[in-house]
């Protein structure tokens, strides 16, 4: 009989990367899931038996992957994929769903990719660590967001270090100086009404070289990066404090109140009144 953990992370506040849900499961014999697309970042490691990954790359074609115990496979934001348990010797595995400003970027050391989704350790002291890092987090899920994100961190720094297909980070140097020269002037400046132009020139760059480097390094624009940023400051802001949602609005940027909310309700699909009355109970437990 299959055997699960499963726990959902209590905190949306992390903004570079953040947990969703994590796991532990010893499958029945076929036991299968899919086809499903997911929404974030989402890593399933084998520890014991053996499965079949099925996943489409990006031409959309599907492919099989098999996978053993000491290896892994990453899952996409959008990838569609199905993965099924041996009939004979079921996997048992264990997962970690993340997201994140920073997670396309830093997956991008790694090596893998919609069309390369399998890890295959090539240092195993580490892959073990990468291991523990897993099942602690699925093991202590009673600790502190703070504690249980030190370890989600502790298991990315191991899945880069012991990734076979792991990238020369030397080309990226360059563009990664102006992507943090990026996150910190908007870190600094997005109370107020700054422009992609605005954050571009800090970054002596014209918008649209900025723009190309920006998105190939996070995986979206300038400008849904500076929203997002905004909206998560804001959403801090409806839960752990009473601050009138005009105040909020002008505090991350929108001096216009309709502006604010109609820019909320496209992130999160709901107002940020509705919201924080949603969240109140959170608000009170925090």
């Amino acid at each position: 009989m299959s055997e699960v953990i499963f726990s959902v992370f209590p905190s949306e506040n992390f903004i570079d990367m953040g947990l969703y849900q994590f796991g532990w499961e010893q499958c029945d014999p076929s036991h299968s899931f899919g086809p499903a697309a997911r929404n974030h970042y989402l890593f399933h490691y084998c520890l014991s038996g053996t499965g079949t990954l099925f996943a489409n790359n990006t031409k959309g074609d599907t492919i099989a992957y098999q996978i053993k115990s000491g290896q892994g496979f990453m899952l996409f934001p959008g990838q569609v994929s199905t993965y099924i348990a041996d009939p004979e010797i079921p996997w048992e595995y264990t997962w970690v769903e993340f997201d994140g400003l920073r997670a396309k970027e830093t997956l991008e050391l790694t090596g893998l990719c919609p069309d390369n989704p399998v890890y295959r350790a090539s240092h195993k002291d580490i892959a073990e660590s990468m291991k523990d890092e897993m099942l602690y987090i699925v093991n202590h899920k009673n600790e502190s967001s703070f504690h249980l994100i030190g370890h989600l961190y502790l298991f990315i720094d191991s899945l880069i270090r012991s990734s076979s297909s792991v990238r020369s980070q030397r080309g990226t140097r360059l563009r990664d100086f102006y992507i943090k020269e990026a996150f910190s002037y908007i870190e600094q400046n997005f109370q107020n009404d700054i422009t992609v132009e605005d954050v571009a020139a800090s970054c002596g760059l014209n918008r649209s070289y900025f723009g190309k480097i920006f998105r190939e390094a996070m995986g979206k624009s300038p400008q849904e990066f500076l929203i997002a940023y905004r909206m998560t400051k804001a959403t801090e802001l409806l839960k752990l404090t009473e601050l009138p949602i005009a105040d909020i609005g002008n505090a991350v940027g929108y001096p216009n109140q309709l502006h604010f909310s109609r820019a909320f309700k496209n992130v999160y699909g709901v107002s940020p009144r509705q919201w924080r009355n949603e969240n109140a109970a959170a608000k009170r437990g925090f």
